[in-house]
């Protein structure tokens, strides 16, 4: 009789037991429940305050661009914004000029001389663009890659490379300028076209009075260089 009275207070034992264990997960999943629910409405709501803030910043940023179109910074008529748009060279401009054709030389080469001295190295063309520069070209390209302050002018290989792009001759040099003027620098004794020429390097220029000088294909981005005002701005 006592035996079977102590297995039943021991079942009712492990009974009481597994319900405590089973009470104890289903709080555990309860409070993990509501800890997920208190995760998603927190994310939810942060995700409404940035969509906010998103939206009162674009509306800033529209405001100011329309400020900016007011005040002429936009308009291509602005003669401030064509000044920038012709010194960075990114439109297509048109005027007289005049148009420079070199090509190598076509006189036979002595056995002893340097081949190289009978044709156009990148310095023969920099020599001709200094001299166009300096005789107030204001607009220059050379095989339609236009020439602005950051463009490149070197050998590649039997080709020269202008703005990352190979050309090979002839080499067409167009500058937009007083004709005469133009021509007079390239023209002077001692001057370029006079070297050229000893060395059998062909020269043809010619008047145009409607020239016209394409726009820099790829403006290039500027990553490191600020604005001074911009960057104090900033700090």
């Amino acid at each position: 009789m006592k035996e079977l009275v102590a297995m039943d207070l021991k079942g009712k034992l492990v009974i009481a037991f597994v319900f405590m264990v089973l009470g104890f997960m289903l709080s555990v999943q309860y409070k993990t429940t509501e800890q997920q629910r208190s995760i998603r409405m927190d994310r939810v709501e942060d995700l409404s305050e940035r969509l906010k803030l998103a939206e009162t910043e674009n509306q800033r940023l529209l405001a100011e661009i329309e400020n900016l179109r007011q005040h002429g910074v936009d308009n291509p008529e602005d003669p401030g914004q064509e000044r920038l748009e012709l010194l960075a060279g990114t439109t297509e401009v048109e005027g007289q000029g005049i148009e420079v054709v070199l090509d190598d030389s076509n006189i036979p080469k002595k056995a002893n001389d340097n081949p190289n001295l009978y044709i156009i190295h990148d310095e023969d063309l920099l020599r001709v663009l200094n001299e166009l520069r300096a005789a107030g070209a204001e607009a220059i390209s050379l095989n339609d890659q236009r020439i602005v302050g950051m463009s490149e002018v070197r050998c590649a290989g039997p080709t020269v490379s202008v703005n990352n792009v190979r050309s090979a001759p002839p080499y067409v040099i167009k500058a937009i300028g007083a004709p005469k003027t133009l021509t007079s620098a390239l023209r002077l004794r001692g001057g370029v076209v006079e070297t050229f020429e000893f060395w059998g390097i062909q020269v043809k220029i010619k008047t145009v009075e409607d020239l016209r000088v394409p726009a820099l294909k790829a403006p290039r981005n500027f990553e490191y260089a600020k604005v001074v005002g911009e960057k104090e701005g900033q700090k």
